[in-house]
């Protein structure tokens, strides 16, 4: 029988984990197939599986890399649990610390207290003053949340409809988020850096999601106009500073990927908007040159 270093040094077990579509649906994953032939091509044995799939027997791969799990923002305590309990049994990429850090948006909080520029953000749990602005127009949306789900964006004569939004919010035990709506957005609109194996892998530009009037639980198109991106020097030294403050787990491990979104803030400067250390659209299908080095650092990781 095959010992698992042998295995490991020749043909790596690789786990690209996912969501489970709607019964009758595809994968909006364009990138997982793509992903995987290219692990089976340069020497891994890499397998989709359902992150909830209870069948799984995680411990029998070598490394588990978080891709689209995209339905986690619903199930977030049970995505974290999951996560921990593979990191026990596997390597998982992302380490599970990093995931659960990164699956409440308050980390935006820390990463203002560490000098990284960001969206300027407050933070509204369950029983606090609904104070919303009344000088500028804003965003309201979940400290857990993707795919712009549960997001809107409202004028200072809306506030009726944001409180209810709030209301809605609070109900279901969701802290919200208030930011102002930085127009560079809608002009510049929303840059998104790839980093992989520690480094910069490529960008792609977006643009803005939340168009006025539309309401917090329709759905939305979560990267409309999305193009190749060249970033200047100023996105990518705000993106490295934001990866530079990403507290470091128990056992120090690094980020396998990271997706840093940068918008424009008032003063023209790129500040950041997200960061994205769980489940990061990797939009290789814009750069399928990336695509081998990707693969390549995935295998470096499980090895």
């Amino acid at each position: 029988m095959e010992s698992a270093v042998a295995r490991t040094a020749a043909r790596p077990r690789i786990a690209l984990a996912t969501y489970r579509p709607e019964e009758g649906t595809a994968s909006a994953d364009r990138d997982l197939p793509v992903l995987k032939g290219a692990l089976d091509d340069a020497g891994a044995r890499a397998e989709i599986v359902y992150w909830d799939d209870p069948a799984a027997d995680w411990a029998d791969f070598d490394l588990v890399v978080i891709r689209s799990t995209w339905d986690y923002s619903w199930r977030v305590a049970e995505f974290v649990a999951w996560a921990e309990r593979v990191a026990k049994l596997t390597r998982l990429a992302n380490p599970a610390a990093v995931v659960r850090w990164n699956t409440d948006k308050r980390y935006l909080g820390e990463l203002a207290a560490s000098g990284v520029p960001t969206v300027p953000t407050r933070y509204l749990a369950p029983g606090d003053p609904a104070d919303l602005p009344d000088g500028h127009e804003y965003v309201v949306k979940p400290t857990s949340g993707a795919g712009a789900r549960l997001a809107a964006r409202y004028r200072p004569e809306e506030r009726e409809t944001a409180l209810r939004h709030l209301a809605r919010m609070h109900e279901k035990g969701l802290t919200a988020m208030v930011q102002p709506y930085l127009r560079g957005v809608d002009t510049a609109g929303e840059r998104a850096l790839q980093f992989f194996g520690g480094r910069f892998l490529h960008a792609a530009r977006k643009g803005a999601v939340l168009a006025p009037g539309t309401a917090y639980d329709a759905d939305k198109v979560p990267h409309p106009r999305l193009e190749v991106w060249q970033p200047a020097p100023a996105e990518l030294a705000v993106a490295e500073r934001a990866l530079a403050a990403v507290p470091d787990g128990p056992d120090g491990d690094a980020l396998l990927y990271a997706r840093v979104d940068v918008v424009d803030g008032d003063d023209g400067q790129p500040c950041v908007m997200e960061l994205e250390l769980v489940e990061p659209n990797l939009f290789l299908r814009l750069h399928p040159e990336s695509v081998p080095v990707v693969a390549e650092a995935i295998i470096r990781a499980a090895r």
